[in-house]
């Protein structure tokens, strides 16, 4: 029984997807105590409930302590078994992470699987879900499964009620590969995404992107959200590169005005463009675990965050993998796995 402490690094509800994710790939058991104690409102949330009873579903596992509120769980996981899935958070909280729970397993299942998800498909605190269909999911392919993903009802904060799907064709083991050098841009697109607000809003978001990026325009685009089931408003930058594509997101909040919203994208893309690394600081998370699961990868990023670090922790607790993180640049690292294959 492995045991894990969630006070550990940055204490989020992040390791807690990563060891229910790691649990199911390996059919390791394990324990949780200080769930998220290092949050203002420690605990599971309801999305982080969500997460562990689908992971509980797609393992046919024993769970003690799923319950709203609790700072200690135990999972015992049977094999994982495919299949259609639907998991509802029924709120505003993230659909994308209960993906991000259930999906290292599902791409190594025996047979396929399809995953419907419900609540937050546009979620300050989580990867959006532009980001899963034209980043995320593109790059896990080339470690062999396929993927294809469809947008039902876009789901923002606070209102949520999104709803997206996944149909998922697994592998019986990951490859891994390297991703050193993003080449050459190909094409940019900024999409401010609006509904239920004014057209405005998205038109003054774009003004401010073009002022605070030298980037050429080819697609820059105000887009009317017409099947919301609340307001909501997020201003997407997609760079397309030869060997990758990354995608950034500024989020409208109340009292934050369509200048700042653009400001804090353009803070994140001015970042990357300048770092001169393939991988940003969310795309950076998510490859840790299909990488070390193929038993070999290696990535330039940024400097790796708290967030990212506390991950790879965690990650070592289910694997035997080594990893090395080397400073190649003023804000860049070069992160390598090496371990067994899974």
């Amino acid at each position: 029984m492995i045991a894990i402490d969630g006070s550990f690094g940055e204490g989020g509800g992040q390791i807690l997807r990563t060891s229910l994710a790691l649990s199911l790939v390996t059919g390791k058991p394990f324990t949780i105590e200080n769930i998220r104690s290092g949050r203002s409102r420690p605990g599971l949330m309801r999305q982080h409930l969500t997460a562990v009873c689908a992971a509980m579903d797609v393992g046919q596992a024993t769970v003690n302590g799923a319950e709203i509120g609790s700072q200690r769980l135990s999972f015992a996981p049977q094999p994982v078994r495919a299949g259609c899935f639907h998991f509802s958070v029924g709120t505003a909280g993230s659909a994308t992470l209960v993906l991000q729970t259930v999906l290292p397993a599902l791409i190594v299942a025996d047979e396929p699987s399809s995953v419907v998800l419900e609540g937050g498909t546009h979620n300050p605190y989580a990867p959006p879900y532009d980001f899963i269909d034209r980043v995320f999911l593109p790059l896990l392919s080339r470690s062999g499964p396929s993927f294809a993903a469809r947008l039902e009802r876009p789901g923002f904060y606070p209102a949520g009620g999104g709803r997206f799907a996944v149909e998922i064709i697994p592998v019986p083991q990951l490859c891994g590969f390297e991703l050193l050098e993003r080449g050459e841009l190909t094409h940019c697109e900024a999409r401010a995404l609006v509904a239920q607000l004014p057209r405005s809003i998205g038109e003054r978001e774009l003004t401010r992107l073009r002022k605070g990026l030298s980037l050429k325009q080819h697609n820059w685009r105000v887009e009317e959200i017409g099947q919301s089931r609340g307001p909501g408003n997020a201003l997407v930058v997609e760079l397309v590169y030869e060997q990758v594509t990354e995608l950034f997101t500024g989020f409208g909040e109340r009292r934050v005005t369509a200048e700042t919203v653009a400001d804090r994208a353009a803070k994140q893309v001015g970042r990357y463009l300048a770092a001169g690394v393939p991988v940003g600081p969310q795309l950076a998370d998510q490859l840790l675990i299909p990488l070390a699961m193929a038993g070999w990868g290696k990535f330039r990023t940024v400097k790796p965050t708290a967030h990212t670090t506390t991950n790879l922790e965690v990650i070592k607790q289910f694997l035997d993998v080594e990893m090395s993180i080397e400073r190649v640049g003023d804000d860049a690292v070069e992160i390598e796995l090496n371990g067994e294959r899974r």
